[in-house]
Parts: C-alpha cells; sequence; structure tokens
C-alpha cells in the first residue's frame, strides 16, 4: 500500500498564495489516480481537484477553477496543488487521497482508498 504525507499548509490572507505538496512512500505513485480533498470545520469533506495517472486528465470543483492548479510528478512520487488567490472559505483541513482503481479519474471520495493525515490551511480576510 502506499503512505501519503502532506506539506505546505499555514496561514495567510486572502489573495495570497500556497503550494500543498503529497509526497508518497511505499508504492510507484503512477499507479494511482490522485486526488486533493478539503474539509472545514463542521462540513463534509469535499473534492477540490483530481488528476489522472498519465497526467492526461484533471477535474476541478467549481470554486476553485482558474485559481487552484493539481499536477503530479511521478519520477519524484509526489502531488502538488498551487493554491493562487486564495479566499477565506477555502479555509480547512486539505488532503491528498490516492485511487487505486481502474477509473481513469474518480471524483467520489468513496473510491480513494488511501489518505493522508491532512494540512491545515487558514485564509484571513
Amino acid at each position: 500500500q502506499v503512505q501519503l504525507v502532506e506539506s505546505g499548509g499555514g496561514l495567510v490572507q486572502a489573495g495570497d498564495s500556497l503550494r500543498l505538496s503529497c509526497a508518497a512512500s511505499g508504492r510507484t505513485l503512477s499507479r494511482y489516480v490522485m486526488a486533493w480533498y478539503r474539509q472545514a470545520p463542521g462540513k463534509d469533506r469535499e473534492i477540490v481537484a483530481a488528476i489522472s495517472r498519465s497526467v492526461g486528465t484533471t477535474y476541478y470543483a467549481d470554486f476553485v477553477k482558474g485559481r487552484f492548479t493539481i499536477s503530479r510528478d511521478n519520477a519524484e512520487n509526489r502531488v502538488y496543488l498551487q493554491m493562487n488567490s486564495l479566499k477565506p472559505e477555502d479555509t480547512g483541513v486539505y488532503y491528498c487521497a490516492a485511487d487505486s482503481g481502474v477509473s481513469t479519474l474518480s471524483r467520489s471520495l468513496r473510491t480513494y482508498d488511501y489518505w493522508g493525515q491532512g494540512t491545515q490551511v487558514t485564509v484571513s480576510s
């Protein structure tokens, strides 16, 4: 199985940028569809972005389109989330997730088998 560790979160002001990183170990990252989810206090975990194994396909939630970019470096076993023009409503714990199934790219939380411990992102107004 794969182990995932997120980093890069922090406290920033509205309009600032952050780059989250997810380091994978135990298995080659190229085996997995990867995604970033987030969870705000009192709310359900929601998908932010996902990327296919071969980097050919990406998905973005409407609320981050044009501001966030997901990328992966299979050689380095890392996935990234570049977050620009951050808003207070982007505050939450951000999780990296891996899907070992057969789908090209999934938006469903249930299909992701492996999760990191999360990294806190706080955006002040």
